[in-house]
């Protein structure tokens, strides 16, 4: 039976010759990864069930980073649960202050996830690895307990969406951009519990980093996963990163999809998603002047260095709006080390800006940049919904570094053609 990439992935995890979608298996992990908002969770479970080893302590990843470094009592309790477990059972990976980084970028720049792996996480935004040509999706923390103990998980096999790419990306275009005007295009449900699978000869055009951004916000359509295949660019990446050996999977010529959609990667403009859905979609000739309060470049769907060189960019020599805060937020130490390196923090702090510690912060309306009633922020993180990063009646505005960095110096949404 002709399969796609991601049923040759789940096939292979499961020890079958092939799979179907909508078929219930039981697969084997190859890595379990929890944060200090799900993992204490997930502990008090493996706890209540009395379980007393886990499947295997150098596959599993626990990544301390949407409220830390600690901001308040509870959270110091939450990571304090994490930290004991990880002590009493050896997890080689786990990230606290000092090593930490938002967990999807730190990840697969620690080389813990290569092509072919099959990887679970108790966050929603676990299907970035995709872009690694990896199976990944997000689990609740009870599952997430089950894979620590056993090194499974249950999974419905998936149906699939192809995404056929080609044309290249204008400048100042980016990965965002593509996964906005997608969502856009299909809603927040329309690629629900489906594989999407992006392919075609605009790929090769398209960096990591785009990718990652990409598969990141896969889950902002309904996904089950995202997912690329695997090629020079991926390879380079994984052995850059990584002595673990890749596994390549291609999907059958004849592989069935839901739907084949076709993406004119040259025709995509710069793209925001207005609130309060990451499908509520505009480009500059349908927006007017909208004054912000607040911008945020960072999260793991755009905080690595590719994104900061975008906005330094356009940033340097010029100056903030006076009354626009501005939060740079690495997505891993090693990505803060490059761009203090590269001179970057210091067009940053000349600009206006502020340069924070690896953290999830803000994105979720964790700490770092909590907006009041009534304020407005770009931000490249990958959710806008009601209250997501502070007072219900603020809002948030989702775009790529290009359009943040613009508009913190316009002092309203703007595009970077604008300014440059």
């Amino acid at each position: 039976m002709a399969m796609t990439m991601t049923q040759k992935i789940l096939a292979a995890h499961c020890g079958k010759d092939e799979v179907k979608k909508g078929q219930l298996i039981m697969a084997d992990l190859d890595l379990a990864l929890g944060n200090d908002v799900t993992s204490p969770v997930a502990i008090k479970e493996f706890e209540k069930a009395k379980l007393s080893k886990v499947f295997d302590n150098k596959k599993i990843a626990l990544v301390m980073d949407h409220f830390t470094p600690n901001k308040d009592i509870k959270s110091a309790e939450q990571v304090k649960i994490v930290r004991e477990f990880a002590n009493k059972y050896d997890i080689k990976n786990f990230y606290d202050v000092g090593e930490m980084g938002v967990e999807h970028a730190l990840l697969p720049e620690k080389g813990l996830v290569v092509s072919g792996d099959l990887v679970i996480g108790a966050d929603s935004h676990t299907c970035t690895y995709g872009a690694l040509g990896a199976f990944s999706t997000g689990v609740g923390s009870t599952d997430l307990a089950a894979g620590m103990a056993y090194g499974k998980a249950w999974f419905k096999v998936p149906a699939a969406i192809k995404f056929n790419l080609y044309g290249e990306l204008k400048k100042y275009v980016s990965g965002k951009d593509v996964i906005l005007h997608i969502i856009g295009l299909i809603g927040v449900d329309g690629a629900l519990y489906k594989s999407m699978e992006f392919v075609g000869e605009g790929v090769k055009s398209l960096s990591m980093d785009d990718r990652f951004t990409i598969c990141n916000m896969a889950i902002e359509a309904g996904a089950k996963n995202g997912i690329f295949p695997v090629d020079e660019k991926t390879l380079e990446y994984v052995k850059a990163h990584s002595d673990r050996r890749p596994r390549i999977f291609e999907a059958d010529e004849d592989a069935e999809y839901d739907l084949v959609i076709d993406i004119n990667l040259s025709q995509i403009e710069p793209t925001v998603a207005f609130p309060h859905l990451p499908s509520n979609t505009r480009t500059f000739d349908q927006i007017g002047d909208i004054e912000i309060d607040q911008v945020v470049i960072g999260s793991c769907t755009n905080g690595r260095y590719s994104d900061f060189e975008i906005a330094a960019n356009i940033l340097k020599g010029k100056k903030v709006k006076k009354g626009v805060r501005v939060l740079i937020i690495p997505s891993t130490q090693k990505i803060y080390l490059d761009i203090l390196k590269s001179g970057m923090i210091e067009d940053f702090i000349e600009a206006g800006c502020v340069v924070s510690t690896p953290t999830c912060g803000p994105c979720l309306g964790g700490h770092m940049g909590i907006l009041a009633k009534g304020e407005r922020c770009v931000a490249t993180t990958n959710r806008n919904f009601v209250g997501r990063m502070g007072h219900p009646e603020s809002q948030v505005y989702l775009a790529s570094p290009a359009v943040a960095a613009a508009s913190a110096i316009a002092g309203k949404i703007t595009s970077p053609y604008e300014i440059i």
